[in-house]
């Protein structure tokens, strides 16, 4: 008896759960790249970085190299080779770090509109020992189980660089900052994990960081969940109930052209009384990159709110930030 109640509980929590999870829609939209000055210097060389045993430099410029944005390239790469071959010539100093003057003599000379310099820190690794409990079977049924420690090691390495972006033209820093990332490794006597060897994770924790640079400097793809309404705010009669239905299963199918059609038909034989189908419709505009449609669903949305509803404020705000940095990605993209 306990058991089957148990069951009902299980049951009864999971159906709660389940209707507790509006359908939610994926939204894809463009934001801009957290360092703004770049967009204006984007022929850029990249030096060999000092103490680089990770390549670091490599990575980060195939990243800016291969980095595409609506199928074109957002920087044109200026060889290093080029750089190092005038400071040579012209006897200069770099010491890693370039400093202003240096990237502005050589810059100009190469045709680089910023230059990005380095140096990376050698990387750290720290052991630990440690023991972890296991339990077996103390005979072959299993009436009695016996506690036993196995022997782990835990292994924490760790990477840091000093990075800098200085403008050839204006002669100062547009960037300088020192990144850092490390990552966590175990192994325990009885599992067969094998723990990497410091130069390994380097690699990878050198990639994270060429990474992370790079999205610093690039616009981007943000990818997150918009939720829809799915109770009517007014009393449906069956019909306008079917509407409401049967546009939300095209939503989950992708159909945003079919649902779209469906949600104006709701909105008319509501009279424009109910806020449901402008705000789903502004949600499938948003989808779209539709933005200034979508506002205007959500402000109309807005409008027939009596009390408050936390998916329709959180749309007015959210798409107007939306407008705003599609606005200033377009502006980096096109410099």
């Amino acid at each position: 008896m306990k058991q089957k109640n148990m069951f009902l509980l299980v049951i009864s929590l999971e159906l709660l759960f389940m209707s507790g999870c509006a359908q939610k829609v994926g939204i894809k939209a463009l934001e801009p790249a957290q360092i703004d000055r770049v967009s204006n210097t984007k022929k850029i060389t990249v030096t060999n970085f000092k103490h680089d045993s990770v390549s670091l430099s490599n990575k980060i410029e195939a990243n800016l190299a291969g980095f595409k944005i609506e199928g074109k390239n957002y920087f044109t790469m200026i060889s290093r080779n080029d750089f190092n071959k005038i400071v040579a010539e012209q006897k200069l100093q770099n010491s890693g770090l370039v400093d202003p003057k240096t990237a502005t003599e050589v810059g100009q000379l190469i045709g680089a509109e910023a230059i990005i310099s380095g140096n990376v820190g050698r990387p750290t690794a720290n052991d630990t020992n440690f023991y972890e409990k296991r339990i077996r079977c103390a005979d072959k049924k299993c009436k009695e189980f016996v506690y036993y420690n196995v022997r782990c090691k835990k292994r924490i390495v760790g990477l840091s660089a000093e990075i800098r972006i200085v403008d050839v033209e204006k002669g100062d820093i547009i960037f300088a900052d020192t990144l850092n990332d490390n990552s966590v490794y175990k192994h325990c006597s009885d599992d067969e994990r094998v723990i990497p060897s410091t130069e390994i994770a380097a690699q990878k924790l050198a990639l994270n960081l060429a990474n992370e640079f790079t999205y610093k400097l690039t616009p981007h793809y943000r990818y997150f969940d918009v939720s829809l309404l799915e109770d009517p705010d007014i009393d449906y009669n069956d019909k306008q109930k079917e509407l409401l239905e049967v546009s939300l299963k095209y939503i989950e199918k992708g159909r945003y052209k079919k649902a779209e059609g469906l949600l104006k038909r709701l909105v008319d034989a509501t009279a424009s009384h109910s806020y449901v189908p402008f705000y789903n419709l502004g949600v499938i505009s948003e989808a779209r990159g539709k933005y200034s449609e979508a506002k205007e669903y959500y402000t109309y949305a807005d409008n027939l709110m009596v009390e408050p509803v936390d998916e329709i404020n959180e749309a007015v705000v959210r798409i107007d930030k939306l407008i705003a940095k599609r606005a200033k990605t377009r502006q980096q993209i096109s410099r």
